[in-house]
């Protein structure tokens, strides 16, 4: 089987990108245009792989992607390319319309156009599987808000959607296209929608990350308001099976959501790592007897969702997933691989990786 993806470059895909050269018989076409956040340097391990081949191409490109099709002949898509980060997308949103809405139609319509001319058994066959998040959902009542011995409520695959910021809107916005593409011209898809991930190779602006290297440097861990905001968390590598086992095994037309079954405060998670540093650096930096003295609280952004929470029940009884990693082995996993991996993340956080990838440097 020869898999599309975009946006493998990525932190979900190139997590994605590992799994099946490592865990499969597969073939990947790695199809990313390298912006800020895409980098081909977390994907060494399996670069040299005979089942691995990497283009350069932008999804809003359509006659770029069309040439992709035509000479790659993939079985399978599997669209992860998005601008991803909420703060962004406040500050900046036209290049989230850009990306997650174009660029959906532009792809939607360069497999339709190449699916349209598959024999039979091979159009059957075809997926079109469509990467999205549970912030199309919009958010859920805090524990605060409901009725003491109420069940809290979890997002299912019929939540309607509320998006609350520019990216989730844009996401929304793809995720009905992909719907759309398949009702009115039967292009086989699947649509995915995950709560928030974290682990190794993560993009150092997003909340795990972020706090562990601003830790080890000593500098403040800003939480957004209270940090009573809750979210699921997922293990990037367990997210990876998951999605493998939708583009290979999940029915066409079917939506399944993918959750951690891990709900943490935003402030646990910061205390949780400040926890794991405090017992594995021995020499702290100057003035600090535990990272947690470097917490701060920071204005909170405008219109944060309060709480997501992913009920995954679909894809355990249709596909027998479940994800494998706690929230307390998942963060020493991650952790770990932050404080073993000083010179992927230094050269991501001082630009050195960027100017190669643009070819301003050697």
């Amino acid at each position: 089987m020869k898999i599309l993806v975009t946006g493998g470059a990525g932190f979900i895909g190139s997590a994605v990108i590992r799994h099946i050269i490592n865990n499969t018989q597969d073939t990947v076409v790695n199809v990313d245009k390298l912006t800020y956040a895409g980098n081909l340097e977390s994907l060494s391990e399996i670069e040299n792989s005979d089942r691995y081949a990497f283009e350069h191409a932008d999804i809003c490109d359509a006659r770029a992607m069309a040439h992709i099709f035509t000479k790659h002949q993939p079985h399978a898509v599997m669209h992860l390319a998005a601008e991803s980060h909420v703060d962004r997308s406040i500050t900046g949103p036209s290049a989230f319309i850009e990306t997650n809405i174009m660029g959906t139609y532009v792809l939607l319509e360069a497999a339709r156009e190449y699916w349209s001319k598959l024999n039979e058994t091979r159009k059957s066959a075809f997926r079109f599987h469509h990467v999205s998040t549970d912030e199309v959902y919009g958010d859920l009542p805090h524990p605060g808000e409901v009725p003491p011995g109420a069940e809290l409520p979890l997002f299912t695959e019929l939540t309607p959607y509320a998006p609350s910021s520019p990216y989730s809107s844009s996401k929304a916005s793809s995720d009905l296209l992909v719907r759309a593409w398949r009702r009115t011209y039967g292009l086989p898809c699947v649509v995915t929608n995950c709560s928030n991930n974290y682990g190794p190779y993560h993009f150092p602006e997003k909340l795990i990350p972020l706090m562990i290297l601003n830790a080890l440097a000593g500098k403040p861990l800003p939480v957004y308001g209270n940090g009573e905001q809750i979210r699921d968390w997922l293990y990037v590598e367990d997210h990876a099976r998951a999605l493998y086992k939708v583009v290979t095994e999940g029915k066409n037309g079917e939506t399944y959501n993918i959750g951690g079954h891990n709900e943490r405060k935003n402030i646990d998670v910061v205390k949780t790592i400040c926890t794991i540093l405090d017992d594995v650096i021995v020499n702290k930096p100057e003035g600090i007897e535990s990272f947690s003295q470097l917490i701060t609280y920071v204005v909170d952004r405008p219109g944060h969702d309060l709480r997501y929470a992913i009920d995954a029940t679909k894809i355990k009884n249709d596909l027998g997933w479940v994800p494998q990693e706690t929230f307390e082995s998942g963060i020493a996993k991650t952790v770990h691989w932050y404080l073993n991996n000083k010179e992927w993340w230094q050269r991501v956080m001082d630009g050195s990786y960027a100017g190669e990838r643009l070819g301003l440097s050697k």
